[in-house]
């Protein structure tokens, strides 16, 4: 079968951590041997490609085309408009990527399904896509899609649109199926598939060993993700005062590092926080190996990857009670949930888990069960299915 993965959350020579999860899956995939495929990924127009203007001049770098995984990746660049980007964008997306579709089309690779990732913009330019070319749409739900961005009325009915004219859809956790229900969507086509977890790349490893190649002692709290409020990485930082034997580990990077590092100064931990930028994959596993716990205190999650990552390294997580956490957060080897999302609720997960610290091998046996194999099939079971379907007729679109 072949398909055609329609997402703007995808890596970039340019951006290489941008959108991995999606990358990851279409990974696991292709190991099947059951799917070729090739990828459009757009990416904002920027007309500069200096780092004085931080991620849009970022993304003005990504190449037009690239190979990653053995796929061809394409990055035309859609137009993004101050103010009334979240309107127009998905218009402005189908526009940019039609020219480059067609083309693939034209070359002889007339693709099966449209796969796309995220609900707003990328589904809704995906449907309108797909009902151009007469091709069935897959659409999954990954998170603030569906638990944030409903909230903007015309955001909501175009979702909604989406999801009526899909060949089906996937959600990432059984919270968001739920939402999207709520939303009106038919739920006799939502098919819940977790995200799996690399169990080869994320394992166990001399933990003692790598503890002192990265001299680390004492006990190590590990936060991983973009840095904005909705990771909640300022929880994190303002729990440490109540927690004076604890060092904190920050890795990732965005527009809140230096008002994180500020806070950190304020609330008299400065020496005890380490903000370690973005890092490759391969090189986040040994800190999740070298820490005593992952600590996420998001606001919003779909399915949180970094999650099972950490415990399949042997190492519990500490995490907030939001939409589908609690789904992969189930026993104590896992780790605990908060009791709130706050400095205080951080305060009382974290010594929750240590008065009953489980078994670092109970704690990578239980993300042994979370394997990619069964969400794989899943995925290419519903993709079967949406060509049973009598293919969307032909609509132009109008620009």
């Amino acid at each position: 079968m072949k398909i055609l993965t329609f997402t703007t959350l995808f890596p970039n020579a340019a951006k290489p951590h941008h959108g991995i999860f999606t990358e990851t899956t279409l990974r696991h995939q292709l190991a099947t041997g059951e799917i070729q495929a090739k990828v459009v990924a757009p990416v904002p127009w920027f007309p500069f490609t200096h780092r004085m203007f931080a991620q849009y001049g970022t993304m003005a770098r990504a190449p037009e085309v690239e190979t990653r995984i053995g796929v061809e990746v394409f990055h035309p660049r859609y137009a993004v408009v101050p103010k009334m980007g979240m309107l127009i964008t998905p218009f402005s997306l189908a526009h940019a990527a039609k020219a480059e579709i067609g083309r693939l089309l034209d070359e002889g690779y007339d693709f099966d399904v449209i796969d796309a990732h995220y609900f707003y913009p990328d589904g809704v330019a995906a449907i309108m896509l797909g009902r151009y070319f007469s091709k069935p749409v897959v659409i999954s739900a990954l998170g603030t899609d569906i638990n944030l961005i409903p909230r903007y009325p015309v955001s909501r009915r175009m979702i909604r649109w989406a999801g009526a004219h899909s060949a089906g859809m996937i959600a990432v956790c059984e919270a968001l199926r739920t939402e999207m229900i709520g939303l009106g969507m038919d739920g006799e086509r939502i098919t819940t598939l977790r995200n799996g977890v690399d169990l080869d790349l994320f394992r166990p490893i001399d933990r003692d060993a790598m503890r002192k190649t990265l001299s680390l002692d004492g006990f190590v709290l590990l936060s991983v993700g973009h840095l904005d409020p909705r990771k909640g990485h300022d929880f994190v930082i303002s729990a440490l005062p109540a927690l004076p034997d604890v060092r904190l580990l920050i890795v990732g990077s965005g527009p809140d590092l230096k008002k994180l590092q500020k806070l950190a100064r304020i609330v008299g931990v400065a020496d005890r926080v380490s903000f370690l930028g973005a890092m490759p994959q391969a090189q986040l596993r040994n800190y999740y190996a070298a820490a005593d716990a992952l600590v996420l205190a998001s606001s919003r999650e779909g399915w949180a990857n970094v999650l099972l990552e950490a415990m399949a390294c042997g190492t519990p997580v500490v995490a907030s009670n939001v939409w589908g956490t609690p789904e992969v957060v189930q026993t104590p080897a896992a780790g605990v949930l908060m009791p709130s999302r706050t400095a205080k609720g951080v305060v009382a997960g974290v010594r929750q888990l240590r008065a009953h610290y489980p078994d670092r091998a109970a704690t990578r046996a239980y993300a042994e069960r979370f394997s990619w194999a069964a969400t794989t099939y899943g995925q290419i079971g519903v993709f079967r299915q949406a060509l049973q379907q009598a293919a969307p007729s032909g609509v132009a679109l109008s620009w």
